[in-house]
């Protein structure tokens, strides 16, 4: 199950979700070239992946930042792509572009932090966005929570296409991140840095949301976008019935 669009239209062109998207895949791009496993590879992510033990000795602070544009491979850029297209216009909107970028970059910082402080003699590299779009992911939480996703669900020979209240797929969606961030497997993600970034993208809008009125915000949009919700036609999506013949 994930998402792959709201109903939740930004009335302003959203330039820097769109710039993040194209730097993002343009610096994949250019790694690609490099050899799996290679000496020229190890050394980009040596001197630009974050590195637990080093940041936490003090040594290459910038990695905070770099490493969000690095992913380790097309599902993993094309999963933190899509969830930054569908959160990142709204959350752009409501914070300014200017206002979006500090917010952004801030968030993906703290997820990082968030993950040193987790295992901070950590050797292995972290990369990804998915800390900072986490981070968006809790603004539109906050500031948008009964927009509505569309959520596409598939399960062996069945899948179809639903529509549910933002809070609902983003507390699935967190508590996740909190039963594998405190479960005893490895399996190579950073949740703690999803979970933080999610806390920082709350924090961060928090004050916002407080001078829009907090909760006499939501009462004021019931917690809709301020702006007409888009409508898609689509219906529940079902694997044709093959007959059977004698």
């Amino acid at each position: 199950m994930f998402p792959i669009r709201d109903h939740n239209p930004s009335a302003q062109t959203p330039y820097v979700t769109y710039a993040l998207i194209v730097a993002n895949i343009a610096i994949f791009l250019a790694m690609l070239p490099l050899e799996q496993g290679s000496m020229a590879q190890s050394r980009v992510y040596f001197d630009w992946a974050l590195i637990p033990a080093r940041v936490a000795a003090g040594d290459n602070p910038f990695s905070l930042i770099s490493s969000m544009f690095l992913h380790g491979g097309w599902m993993h850029l094309a999963g933190n792509m899509l969830f930054l297209w569908i959160f990142g216009d709204n959350l752009e909107e409501e914070l300014g572009h200017i206002g979006f970028t500090l917010f952004y970059l801030l968030a993906g910082a703290a997820a990082g932090m968030i993950q040193i402080v987790d295992d901070p003699t950590s050797q292995i590299p972290v990369v990804g966005a998915s800390g900072a779009i986490a981070g968006v992911m809790g603004g539109y939480l906050l500031f948008f929570p009964k927009a509505r996703v569309d959520i596409f669900i598939f399960f062996v020979f069945f899948f179809q296409i639903i529509a549910i209240p933002a809070w609902i797929m983003l507390a699935v969606w967190f508590g996740i991140q909190l039963f594998n961030g405190f479960g005893p497997g490895n399996d190579g993600v950073a949740y703690w840095a999803h979970i933080g970034g999610f806390a920082a993208g709350v924090l961060l809008c928090l004050p916002k949301w407080l001078r829009e009125g907090a909760t006499g915000f939501w009462n004021k949009t019931h917690g809709h976008p301020p702006h007409p919700k888009a409508e898609y036609p689509f219906s529940r999506t079902n694997i044709p019935r093959v007959k059977r013949r004698d």
